[in-house]
């Protein structure tokens, strides 16, 4: 992180933030790969200005206009967490260890797990501009809830309530195959465009608590299941595999009805987006419609 952020550039909106604004432009005309950037550029100068004038992020972000943002601040950070992924992340080795994997191959299976999380975010950073957020999001859900359906099923066929029995050779690889593509597409969609999405959404004059609404949701629900993982297991059972599911299941219906695409939107824009989306667009007067021709 530490190298990588000496290769990061300033972002156009933070360079015109600190008054320079002909260094802002050409950022963004090598952000955007072309010298014909001036209507942008111009939204991006008013978006600044109407932030400047904002002194209170925290309660301007509770302001009907922003419900769309503080909805999704919130409930993307929540659901993130009820996909179930720490609980694969923090505990494999004993999850795997407790399904009947030998204290080596336990070790082993999380660190594969571990290999396909990291390759899985490369596929995403490299396809998210090509696929959009919505895409990944409902197919990296659509992936998780097949795959969590049938880990439960075949841990409960095996194990059923009591905790007893074991995996054949074959039946232990189908178990780490389907944990693989579940951590594959949780890794592909809603690991990183859980942190994304929040960031594209938020207006700088509300970006501060956004963010800090996101991340201390995040925290809070890690914690919360970080905490109960041990004891949800030992009364679930499989089941605990079907009540992450069933989260996803919910996750992945509202992101295709609330979620709009944000894919190549500039963040000065993101109100006519709401604006014209069936639920958000009563919250967003027409005066938040920043750059709007006469």
């Amino acid at each position: 992180m530490t190298v990588g952020s000496i290769f990061l550039p300033d972002t156009p909106n933070s360079i015109i933030e600190r008054g320079h604004r002909e260094e802002a432009k050409r950022m963004l005309q090598k952000v955007r790969g072309t010298e014909h950037v001036d209507h942008e550029f111009q939204d991006l100068v008013q978006a600044s200005e109407a932030a400047s004038k904002v002194q209170q992020p925290w309660r301007n972000i509770f302001e009907p206009r922003y419900r769309p943002q503080l909805v999704i601040c919130f409930l993307v950070p929540f659901f993130q967490q009820f996909t179930g992924i720490n609980v694969i992340m923090f505990y494999a080795p004993v999850l795997f260890k407790t399904l009947g994997f030998g204290d080596d191959a336990s070790l082993i299976s999380s660190a594969i797990s571990g290999v396909v999380n990291v390759v899985a975010t490369l596929v995403s950073i490299f396809s998210v501009d090509k696929f959009g957020r919505r895409g990944l999001f409902l197919e990296g859900g659509i992936q998780m809830i097949i795959c969590q359906i049938a880990v439960g099923a075949l841990i409960g066929a095996n194990f059923g309530v009591t905790g007893e029995g074991s995996f054949s050779k074959v039946e232990a690889n189908l178990l780490l195959a389907l944990i693989c593509l579940y951590v594959a597409a949780f890794a592909w969609s809603w690991g990183p465009l859980g942190w994304l999405v929040p960031s594209e959404i938020c207006p700088l004059e509300i970006r501060s608590a956004g963010q800090a609404i996101n991340v201390s949701v995040n925290m809070l629900f890690t914690f919360i299941i970080a905490q109960g993982f041990l004891s949800m297991l030992c009364q679930m059972k499989f089941g605990l595999f079907f009540f992450f599911a069933g989260f996803v299941v919910a996750m992945t219906i509202f992101i295709f009805f609330f979620l709009p695409e944000t894919k190549n939107v500039p963040i000065e824009e993101m109100n006519r987006v709401w604006k014209a989306h069936w639920f958000w667009g009563k919250y967003i007067p027409d005066e938040a419609l920043i750059g709007e021709d006469p």
